[in-house]
């Protein structure tokens, strides 16, 4: 059963937008960004995903628990790290699609938190505004089978735009609240991996950062949504908050400059096996100048990791098994 949703001029428009933005990123930057702007990323990732549930730890918090230092914090606030940790480290061993693995993420999030972790709840939840109650989840009984038309959904979706799509899973996940805690984690956790599926640049994208400071319009695009009956309003938001993430990112990788490492890492990775020519070379890194491709070219001959054949205009490259 597809979600109820309205594609929208400003949606399409944002898909758009995002998706230009995305390759020019991918055409002038490495496939995996800098490894210092990965773990920088990853750490602001589960600052931001915990910060909007209250957890009070900081980045430099945050970043001593990665290395195993000591830290000041309650044992639940630190479980809750390790937890969101060790979750985000393994999205790769996920699929969106299965709801065998949303359990078991859940479980990872909510172990030594949550006596059924990893289990739908049994119990009514509401999501409250002080004493008002903002949004009643629908009744315990009812979960497993909305959960398993949402998933059949997932698998059988193949006409909308993966940028869409990955809103629309965030919002169905806070609308059925399928546990008694850690849904909203869960649901920015499910979008993300729905982005790095498609993507893989997603997968260094903290999102999350960016809804943690737009918290207010955040919850009040799931309100309107809710009253709504559809997750229009609660897209539109997300797609601005992916594209707000993008032209942060870009900021942050024109301070890097790549080096010649990278470059023949990359080029390596998306060439393969197959013939280049030095114009080929320069197409997938546009910020350079051809006397750096020429010297790219030739220190890799020199150190035997490609090799050539023709001369002058007429010269092609092959990286070496």
């Amino acid at each position: 059963m597809k979600p109820p949703f309205t594609l929208t001029s400003k949606i399409n428009n944002l898909v758009a937008e995002i998706s230009k933005l995305l390759g020019l990123l991918e055409a002038t930057t490495l496939s995996v960004p800098n490894p210092k702007l990965r773990r920088k990323n990853r750490i602001r990732t589960i600052k931001s995903t915990l910060a909007i549930e209250g957890h009070t730890f900081t980045e430099e918090q945050i970043t001593a628990v990665l290395e195993s230092k000591r830290v000041a914090g309650t044992q639940k606030e630190l479980i809750e790290v390790q937890n969101a940790i060790e979750l985000y480290d393994s999205i790769d061993g996920f699929k969106s699609n299965s709801a065998k693995d949303f359990l078991k993420g859940h479980h990872i999030l909510m172990k030594e938190l949550l006596a059924n972790a990893g289990k739908y709840r049994s119990k009514n939840v509401g999501i409250l505004a002080g004493t008002k109650v903002k949004h009643l989840a629908p009744k315990p009984n009812l979960v497993p089978e909305l959960m398993s038309k949402f998933f059949n959904w997932l698998k059988s979706e193949k006409e909308v735009h993966f940028l869409i799509l990955s809103s629309i899973a965030h919002y169905e996940i806070e609308f059925i609240h399928p546990f008694e805690d850690g849904n909203g984690r869960m649901g920015r956790f499910w979008q993300a991996l729905i982005l790095k599926e498609n993507d893989p640049f997603f997968k260094y994208v903290p999102i999350e950062s960016l809804i943690e400071k737009n918290q207010k319009k955040y919850y009040d695009a799931l309100e309107v949504s809710d009253k709504s009956g559809e997750s229009t309003v609660f897209i539109e938001f997300m797609l601005e908050v992916i594209l707000s993430s993008l032209k942060e990112l870009s900021t942050d990788l024109k301070a890097i400059i790549n080096t010649y490492e990278d470059r023949v890492q990359k080029a390596k990775i998306h060439f393969e096996n197959k013939l280049f020519s030095r114009k080929d070379y320069m197409e997938l890194f546009k910020n350079i100048s051809s006397a750096t491709a020429s010297r790219d070219l030739k220190t890799a001959l020199d150190e035997g990791l490609i090799e050539k054949d023709g001369e002058k205009n007429q010269t092609k490259y092959k990286f070496r098994p």
